[in-house]
């Protein structure tokens, strides 16, 4: 088949550790793929110039376009399903050779002021993806203190969250905090910035954005719902950007990682046949991709081949998922 001019790299977002998750699919050619984090296309778009035909899955309207890009370069191997990768299993309409999960807040996304999800440029407070439910500014102005620097903690890392947290509560007093760099400045005088530092809103920032659109429990399911699409010698190939979501998934691909420890002198317990085989040590990108696109630094891609066993219930027990009363 011939390739439609152009290529992936071209567009708005270039993919992070894209020869990795091809070779994480492999074979790909005549493959069935689900792409469940679509964004602007970019894995969808090399996964068609490899042979593959795909299902793209987002839940940010805003792709649309890049969707039907594509849908026109490829009519007879491409289609769109909007919706959000939680549910995939029953958003896929079809067995599938494999899915791909890149997690997080796309590049696309930051550089649009408008969805509030930078503090690097003045929009409003909003960070959801789907432009539905609460915003990032129903949060900040309406949680409780201590619900607010527990949210910071858990969902950021953020170690100073209950200074930030009694400083935007007593800021939010004399006016509700509605835009980015607003917020941004806020915890910028409230916990201070030395040179070479990134910049003391990005945790912050990371958790509220998390908190919104409920990251962690789309994660999980997302997981759950890739595991019960799959069947045997089916492949999975998930990219995440920081530590938490990374240990999640690690445990899910390996249960036992995350199992307390047993003694000696009890009975020992008959584990479950594993549900995963093959999977791979955890990859980053290269310094030469990190030189290209520096977003791909914090990447880190793990993948897995679905083994005969029945899929398991959803659970959240020895996957290390932060909790915070604030998200609630």
């Amino acid at each position: 088949m011939t390739k439609p001019k152009g290529s992936y790299s071209q567009g708005p977002h270039v993919p992070v550790l894209l020869a990795e998750v091809l070779e994480a699919l492999a074979p790909l050619d005549g493959a069935r793929i689900l792409d469940g984090t679509f964004g602007a296309g970019g894995y969808s778009r090399a996964l068609l110039e490899a042979g593959a035909s795909v299902i793209g899955l987002d839940r940010d309207p805003s792709v649309l376009p890049h969707a039907e890009k594509l849908a026109a370069d490829y009519p007879s191997q491409f289609k769109f399903v909007q919706g959000t990768f939680s549910n995939l299993d029953e958003l896929a309409g079809e067995p599938v050779d494999g899915v791909v999960l890149d997690i997080g807040v796309s590049s696309m996304q930051l550089d649009q002021a408008e969805r509030g999800f930078s503090f690097m440029q003045e929009g409003p407070l909003d960070m959801r993806m789907s432009s539905e439910g609460e915003s990032a500014a129903d949060l900040v102005n309406e949680l409780e203190e201590a619900d607010l620097a527990n949210l910071l903690f858990a969902f950021g890392e953020e170690r100073k969250s209950r200074r930030i947290a009694h400083s935007i509560v007593a800021a939010r007093t004399t006016q509700p905090i509605t835009t980015t760099t607003q917020l941004a400045r806020l915890i910028e005088k409230s916990i201070g910035r030395k040179p070479g530092d990134a910049h003391p809103a990005t945790r912050s920032f990371q958790a509220l954005r998390i908190a919104v659109n409920g990251e962690f429990e789309q994660l999980v399911e997302g997981l759950f719902a890739s595991e019960r699409l799959l069947t045997e010698g089916g492949r999975l190939a998930v990219v995440t950007f920081h530590s938490l979501e990374d240990r999640i998934v690690k445990r899910f691909f390996d249960p036992e990682k995350g199992a307390p420890t047993q003694s000696r002198h009890l009975p020992q317990v008959v584990q479950d046949a594993p549900r995963w085989s093959h999977v791979a040590k955890a990859r980053k990108a290269s310094e030469a991709e990190i030189g290209r696109n520096p977003r791909s630094r914090s990447a880190t891609i793990r993948s897995g081949l679905r083994s005969a066993a029945a899929a398991r219930a959803v659970s959240y027990a020895g996957l290390g998922v932060p909790m915070s009363r604030g998200a609630a």
